[in-house]
Parts: C-alpha cells; sequence; structure tokens
C-alpha cells in the first residue's frame, strides 16, 4: 500500500537544499519519490513502508530540521 508523507522543513532556501533534502530521503528503504517544494518549505514523500522517523533523521542528516 502506498504512503504519502509531508514534513515542513522551513531552512531550506535553494537548489542545494532541494538536491541534499532528496539525496537522503531517496536512500531510505521503500521511498518511490521525494518531492521539495522550495516555497512552501514542504518534502513530500512518496512510498511504501515508509518510516516517519527514519524520514526525518534523513532530513537532519541533509542538516535541516523538521519543524
Amino acid at each position: 500500500m502506498s504512503t504519502t508523507m509531508t514534513f515542513t522543513v522551513p531552512g531550506m532556501t535553494c537548489g542545494h537544499c532541494e538536491s541534499a533534502v532528496t539525496s537522503e530521503v531517496t536512500a531510505l528503504a521503500g521511498v518511490a519519490a521525494v518531492e521539495v517544494d522550495l516555497q512552501t518549505k514542504l518534502v513530500t514523500v512518496h512510498g511504501e513502508g515508509l518510516d516517519k522517523g527514519l524520514i526525518i533523521a534523513a532530513i537532519d542528516e541533509a542538516g535541516f530540521e523538521v519543524e
């Protein structure tokens, strides 16, 4: 069953931010797609068997805090 989770990441401001977050989150098991919207500061993750804690940790690893 496919799941979608959305996270607010206010520190993202540029293409490098988008790339770093996308790279870290995409590496997680079960993640099918990651969408980053710099305007709204939202990261949307699509996949199966997603673990909210692991996604937050991956965003943190990229250098950003989830609000």
